[in-house]
């Protein structure tokens, strides 16, 4: 089914090598049905043995907690390129004892985790002027 994934760009017609066309109708389901794969066959069974302690994800967003004695960030980057040549994970390391998550940071406290809000630092918390030219939907957000 995957291999009659044609697409026109420019007038040309194509078909991607290793992947499913962005926007194609069944493309999210596709995604979603592969990463829970990856879930159940090869995070799942490191949870069980205890190498990482804590997984979740939200769509293509995964955090994982672990344990800095038995798992580090290049093995788990490693592990995670031997999956899939398609896979890339891109990891955010914990900085001065934080990470973001979505639209989180999670601060770490010894012993717990605290929960805050996350900007990104090109966030100006400026508003735009009422009179300005910007449709009047983007003036009251």
């Amino acid at each position: 089914m995957l291999i009659q994934n044609y697409f026109i760009y420019q007038n040309d017609v194509s078909r991607p090598t290793k992947e499913v066309a962005m926007g194609f109708p069944i493309s999210g389901n596709i995604a979603e049905i592969f990463l829970q794969s990856l879930d159940r066959t090869h995070f799942k069974p490191l949870l069980d043995k205890k190498h990482i302690i804590f997984y979740t994800r939200y769509i293509d967003d995964i955090l994982i907690i672990y344990d800095t004695v038995l798992m580090n960030l290049d093995t788990i980057t490693h592990y995670t390129d031997t999956i899939n040549n398609c896979l890339e994970l891109r990891p955010t390391p914990e900085r001065s004892n934080k990470v973001s998550f979505l639209d989180l940071a999670i601060i770490r406290n010894t012993p717990h985790l605290e929960i805050d809000i996350f900007r990104k630092t090109t966030t100006t918390n400026t508003t735009i002027s009422y009179l300005s030219n910007h449709p009047q939907e983007q003036k009251l957000e």
